[in-house]
């Protein structure tokens, strides 16, 4: 019989990788060799998405060009646009995104002129104007202009909101973004890695990631860390609820990591992002609801918050919907999926493990008027 601990590929080392790690205890993440508290606290997403795209962090005149170059790759193909125009207004985004990126492919596919860095430069870019020109257009029939002068958390919000954000706003998002960018090997990266490793193109292994992503064990638990939260008006009804839940053995989402054995290293300065935007609204409900939150889980299960249960309360005070946390999170995790892209085209071996057979041993056919 096989290990247990080898279900879901626990422990299994799938391949190599130059990008980012999760520390040999699972305590830390580093970006190209960077932690991640130095980056989050010194780097914009556009200097880390470069990081992760060319290997180094840029210099002033190679930022200034690539954040050039985002900005002039903001606007859509106009039939682009038209099938964005077609698509139900009740689609949830990340289908809308997935299908968005797709599409982009027969418009301006991968190729000779077109590079991997171009196409990845050119999701960065575009993936915001996909989902906010459709969620403009569905909800109250305005054709948005995508194209912005501002970095990509501020794009992001502009477009959603229809005006210049808070600067405080913008740091928050920006931040958020830096750690969503890349996480090793999680289930979406590896996914788009096999895609990769077939040989397909940039944009197939992209929406591969998009479509591992959309599932709640995966980029959706933001979604169902702020429901759970929102399900409660104070910190005394979330404290019993989830006592509750606990005792009715409910999956409470945004708590515990496969690789994280201590602590999530993303989940503080997320948190502190969360409670200074609650300072700065002073508005502390959902704050302390999710504080309370996190205490419960503690005493009763010993499991720690990760990234995706403070990002919930943050993009909240932000204004931003919950069906836009997990296109969000793709919108960031662009940058750590085309570093993977590449990196398996530098070294491509077929991705195609092995498994072990659980059926029945070899049985005789029995014609078809024999059988019972």
């Amino acid at each position: 019989m096989a290990d247990k601990r080898t279900g879901g590929l626990v422990d299994i080392i799938a391949g190599q990788t130059a990008i980012s790690t999760v520390g040999k205890k699972g305590r830390d993440l580093t970006y190209r060799g960077y932690s991640i508290h130095e980056l989050a606290r010194l780097c914009s997403f556009e200097e880390t998405s470069f990081l992760l795209l060319y290997g180094k962090l840029p210099n002033e005149e190679e930022l200034s060009d690539y954040r050039s170059r985002l900005i002039e790759r903001r606007r859509l193909p106009a039939a682009l646009y038209t099938i964005l125009e077609q698509l139900p207004a009740d689609s949830h985004p990340m289908d809308v995104l997935r299908t968005g990126v797709s599409a982009l492919a027969s418009f301006e596919p991968e190729g000779y002129e077109r590079g991997a860095t171009a196409v990845a430069e050119r999701l960065l870019a575009c993936s915001s104007s996909i989902l906010l020109y459709w969620l403009h257009y569905h909800r109250s029939g305005i054709r948005i202009d995508t194209r912005t002068e501002d970095g990509i958390a501020e794009h992001f919000l502009m477009l959603l909101h229809g005006r210049k954000p808070d600067p405080m706003h913008t740091k928050a998002l920006d931040v958020s973004l830096t750690l969503y960018a890349e996480h090793e090997f999680n289930a979406s990266t590896f996914a788009a890695r096999v895609t990769t490793s077939t040989m397909s193109d940039f944009y197939s292994a992209v929406t591969t990631g998009i479509g591992t992503l959309r599932g709640n064990l995966h980029g959706g638990a933001n979604e169902a860390a702020m429901e759970l939260i929102e399900a409660f008006s104070n910190p005394e009804e979330a404290e019993a609820g989830v006592q509750q839940m606990l005792l009715q053995k409910r999956r409470i989402m945004g708590f515990g990591h496969r690789v994280y054995t201590v602590s999530d290293p993303r989940s503080d300065i997320i948190k502190a992002i969360s409670c200074k935007l609650a300072e700065h609204a002073d508005d502390w409900n959902l704050y302390d609801i999710s504080e309370r939150i996190e205490l419960v889980m503690m005493r009763k299960k010993k499991l720690f918050p990760n990234l995706d249960f403070y990002s919930a309360s943050a993009y909240r005070m932000l204004g931003i919907p919950t069906n836009l946390f997990t296109p969000l999170f793709v919108v960031s995790r662009l940058s750590g999926w085309s570093a993977h892209i590449i990196e398996q085209r530098d070294a491509n071996r077929l991705i195609r493990p092995n498994a072990e057979y659980t059926g029945p041993d070899r049985q005789a056919w029995v014609p078809l008027h024999e059988r019972g």
